[in-house]
């Protein structure tokens, strides 16, 4: 059945729901009402589902999805966490089994009977023409029967009197966030304050509406009151802030410091009590108790415990150790997790599951992760509508001698392989107990030394090689002998592309698939050119030849590489920019042959931007599929995927273990470009740099996951400076949509300070970074003293994001150290040299006694012979 709204009304957000300020209402006020309501196309379904990565669990949102056809599409936002998705009418019976979270939509009055007892939407309400009070009766007739009624008004309504409609029937209205404010001075726009006492019912006097504060757990911490203008205050503010029955508005911890964070409001099923949720620092209560109903017990004692003792542990006691040695906690959680496997009594699950929580929860708290956090990603998974087999993986399976569902399990895992590796954001940084500075950890190189410094920058650890390797062999085995049926079945199983019947699109390409804005197609087509021209600058003006002695020539002249892979991240995502930094200078070198692949969006098509870049390159194919699959099929070839000579092209952990098997397997004859880890950039700056300038590159790499790895070298920095860029660094991350995942990242991330920038630059070889920035006086200079890097980016007005899109360098580069022994992507990257020798008689005479003898030494007498036999032909004549 419908779970009660915790608002009496619906946030429309009509503008992208990453914006940092929504017009009307900023997106800390909506975070805080919690009500979301999306209308959802095809072109914005990713950034929405974004939404939904990030709020589910703690928001609830609606879906007008009447503008998707497909069905896939509207399960993924199912999956994704979303309470209800309105369809039309006659498409319910295809959402048969999401019983309760799809309800039809309708846009006629006549309608209004479709609706079920999960609800009805009416769409494009207009007031002007609609007779109010033979809506209203009809309205109230099939209300009695069939409640709720969500309405969303046409654009331009006059909202209070729309509100004022839906309150006489019962229904929720829909109101765009445009239209509503917390100001008491905005007159243009609906008080969301007044919303909520137009709602509520008081029996009180005073009109005084009880206030039930708890924290992100939702334990009661105590009893307040709230009004009006204390309610519209706590908004306007994003703290908790009540009305006092003897003082008026009381602002919680203005004078004891234990303040309180908004987190959200709601009113309770009756509409006669509201409900505060508070992130609370300190003590709620005046006397010495966590709340006025008393201490915390269980498990949030237990996480309250921990959070002290990871600020002030003893140093050298038991809970420091678990906090500073990852390997202890590692093998106590192991060591605890098979002790309750084994207990067999209800005393004895019941103590090893106590243990088994406390050092769960010590790796919770150590990375910043709260019982909050946790809680709300169990709510997320029980919305989810796509089920997993349940199968035991790996070596957990075999060493309890499970077998049945071997083959299905080593397919279920495989299904990583054309995901992201980062984990679908959770909000847990911002849901922490106590919400902590996004800063790098500091290392002055002048204390620690070279070893310390090494030690710190070393990268994030990924999975082995080995695990990977047993992830993609068998799928890259099965289509290397099942080729297109093989292909075809995980695009259907890991795309949830099932209405693919080829996986394959060949040229040329329809003008359907390429229908893009116009301005999208400029920033296209300038990028092009750009990368064009820097490319073919690269080209050899003509062979090279030398005579190396009289009478011997040696020569060397360029050939593309006849075929050529490109592997393009994609999916539900949009990277026009990898396609062009692969197919452009595929093209100018001359490669015969060009494949693309990218993963296919549900419904099977490939996104128009990287259609279009295929069609202007020249690309004769692009492969519908992602991951270690499409490297096999590029690499062994199928019915339908020419066989490659080299793949090329960024991708996941197993896309590189994808790409290095079948560079090792001499069946396939393919190279590949280069090995990959995840993202990273150093950036050197001095006393020129502008911290804003400064924090804005690191963060620029910081969201590309939480794997990813951020370096600030700081030369000669005084403590002020380093103070801004931190502030700055803090700032901007807060206000970015995957804030989430910059703190993950962050987290080992590193300033290193040094004295000069020969120090700088030293550090900087080391560590060979795939994006070098140098923010740094007489920028230009420096640049001789790079060794080791990717790709460097000159002075303050040179950001990395020039080069991941249309300055004109490529953006596919070495990373993980890689720096040091691989160039990054270029046309010498689609080419290969042939060299070749030319010798007159002369030439013989002059280097054949050279030859015979080091023949001789290596005792390869046919070498010896081959010129022997000729000089002695020359001497005859």
């Amino acid at each position: 059945m419908e779970t009660t709204l915790p608002l009496p009304f619906l946030v429309d957000v009509s503008v992208p729901s990453s914006a940092a300020s929504i017009e009307g209402l900023t997106r800390d006020e909506v975070a805080c009402l919690g009500c979301v309501f999306f209308e959802v196309t095809q072109d914005r379904l990713e950034e929405q589902l974004d939404y939904l990565r990030q709020h589910s669990g703690e928001s609830q949102t609606f879906f007008d999805a009447t503008g998707l056809e497909s069905k896939d599409a509207i399960i993924s936002i199912l999956d994704h966490g979303a309470r209800k998705v309105f369809v039309q009418p006659e498409r319910l019976s295809e959402f048969a089994e999401f019983r309760g979270r799809v309800a039809p939509a309708v846009s006629k009055t006549s309608q209004l009977s479709e609706g079920t007892e999960f609800g009805l939407l009416f769409k494009d309400f207009d007031q002007t023409r609609c007779d109010v009070e033979k809506f209203l009766e009809k309205s109230r007739a099939i209300l009695e029967k069939l409640p709720p009624l969500y309405i969303k008004p046409l654009t331009g309504t006059v909202y209070e009197h729309f509100v004022d409609i839906c309150v006489q029937i019962s229904a929720i209205p829909i109101l765009p966030s445009k239209s509503l404010t917390t100001k008491k001075d905005d007159s243009s726009r609906l008080l969301i304050s007044k919303l909520f006492s137009g709602s509520w019912r008081s029996d009180r006097a005073d009109k005084l509406l009880p206030t039930l504060v708890c924290d992100e757990r939702g334990i009661a911490l105590g009893l307040v009151y709230s009004s009006e203008e204390s309610v519209a205050e706590s908004l306007r503010t994003q703290t908790g802030v009540y009305q006092s029955r003897k003082r008026g508005l009381w602002y919680k911890g203005a004078t004891s410091g234990d303040t309180q964070e908004l987190v959200r409001i709601s009113l309770d099923c009756d509409n006669d009590a509201l409900k505060f949720i508070v992130r609370q620092k300190g003590r709620f209560c005046h006397l010495d108790q966590f709340g006025c109903f008393g201490d915390l017990n269980g498990i949030s004692k237990l996480e309250q415990t921990l959070v002290s003792r990871k600020e002030s542990a003893p140093e050298g006691s038991y809970t420091a150790r678990l906090f500073s040695d990852e390997k202890l906690l590692r093998a106590k959680i192991m060591e605890e997790a098979e002790e309750l496997c084994e207990a067999q009594t209800k005393e004895e699950v019941a103590f090893e599951a106590a243990d088994l929580i406390y050092f769960a929860l010590t790796k919770a708290v150590s990375a910043g992760v709260s019982l909050s956090d946790i809680e709300h990603n169990l709510d997320a998974k029980s919305l989810k509508v796509k089920r997993r087999t349940g199968n035991a993986k790996g070596k957990w399976a075999e060493k309890e001698g499970i077998t049945n569902g071997a083959a299905e399990n080593a397919k279920e895992i495989a299904k990583e392989s054309t995901a992201p590796l980062t984990p679908a954001p959770a909000n847990a940084a911002q849901n922490a107990p106590d919400i902590k500075k996004i800063t790098m950890k500091r290392v002055d190189a002048s204390e620690v030394g070279e070893e310390k410094v090494s030690e710190t920058l070393r990268r994030p650890s990924q999975k082995s090689a080995e695990a990977i390797m047993g992830i993609v062999a068998p799928i890259i085995n099965d289509v290397r002998l099942n080729g297109d049926k093989a292909l075809l079945s995980y695009t259907h199983k890991f795309e949830k592309a099932t209405s693919l019947t080829s996986p394959v699109l060949k040229a040329p390409y329809p003008q359907s698939l390429m229908n893009l804005p116009e301005e999208t197609i400029k920033a296209i087509d300038v990028s092009y050119e750009n990368i064009r021209k820097f490319h073919a600058a690269q080209q050899d003006e003509k062979p090279l030849q030398v005579e190396t002695m009289p009478g011997v020539v040696c020569s060397r002249f360029s050939r593309p590489i006849e075929r050529v892979g490109l592997y393009v991240p994609g999916g539900t995502a949009v990277l026009p920019s990898t396609a062009l930094m692969l197919g452009v200078p595929a093209m100018v070198a001359g490669c015969k042959k060009i494949v693309l692949a990218s993963p296919p969006r549900p419904d099977g098509s490939i996104t128009p931007e990287i259609v279009y870049v295929a069609h202007k390159v020249g690309a004769e194919s692009i492969v519908l599929a992602g991951g270690a699959q499409a490297v096999a099929a590029m690499a062994y070839g199928t019915e339908s995927v020419t066989k490659v000579d080299k793949i090329l092209g960024p991708g996941n952990q197993f896309v590189t273990a994808g790409k290095m098997y079948v560079s090792n397997d001499t069946n396939a004859g393919v190279s590949i470009d280069m090995p990959a880890g995840p993202s990273e950039v150093l950036v050197v700056a001095d006393r020129d740099a502008d911290p804003a300038f400064v924090a804005s590159d690191l963060l620029s790499q910081a969201e590309h996951g939480v794997d990813s790895q951020v370096v600030c070298i700081a030369v000669d920095l005084t403590e002020q400076h380093l103070q801004a860029i931190e502030d700055e660094l803090h700032k901007q991350a807060m206000a970015l949509p995957r804030v989430d995942i910059v703190r993950g990242a962050i987290d080992h991330s590193v300033t290193i300070l040094v004295k000069d920038i020969d120090e700088a630059m030293r550090i900087s070889n080391e560590y060979a970074p795939e994006h070098l920035i140098l923010q740094v006086k007489d920028a230009e200079k420096v640049v001789d003293k790079v060794m080791n890097a990717g790709s460097v980016f000159i002075g303050k007005w040179t950001p990395e994001s020039v080069g991941d899109y249309s300055a004109g360098v490529n953006h596919s580069l070495p990373t993980y150290g890689y720096a040091k022994q691989y160039s990054g992507v270029n046309l010498g990257s689609f080419i290969k040299h042939i060299t070749s020798a030319h010798l007159t008689a002369e030439g013989l005479k002059n280097v054949g006694g050279a030859v015979m003898q080091l023949a001789k030494v290596e005792e390869l007498d046919a070498h010896k012979r081959a010129v022997s036999i000729r000089l002695n032909s020359l001497a005859k004549q």
